[in-house]
C-alpha cells in the first residue's frame, strides 16, 4: 500500500488548495466581435445578440431611442 514518506507542511497544503480558486472567480471579458462591447468569453453578446458571428438572440431596443425615432 502506497504511504506517504514525508508530511505535508501546512502551507504546501494550503498552497495546493488555493489554486482551484483561482479558476472558480476569475473574470476576463472579451470584446464583441459585432459591437464592441465586454463579454465574458463563450457567451452571447447582451448588447447586439451575436455571438460567433451570428445573431442568437433579438435584443429589444431602449425606450428611449424608440421615443425618438
Amino acid at each position: 500500500m502506497a504511504v506517504p514518506k514525508k508530511k505535508n507542511s501546512v502551507s504546501r497544503k494550503g498552497l495546493r488548495r488555493a489554486g482551484q480558486h483561482h479558476k472558480l472567480y476569475r473574470k476576463h471579458p472579451m470584446a464583441c466581435s459585432n459591437c464592441g462591447a465586454h463579454v465574458m468569453p463563450h457567451t452571447v453578446c447582451g448588447a447586439c445578440g451575436f455571438y460567433k458571428g451570428k445573431v442568437v438572440v433579438s435584443v429589444k431596443a431602449n425606450e428611449t431611442e424608440e421615443a425618438a425615432q
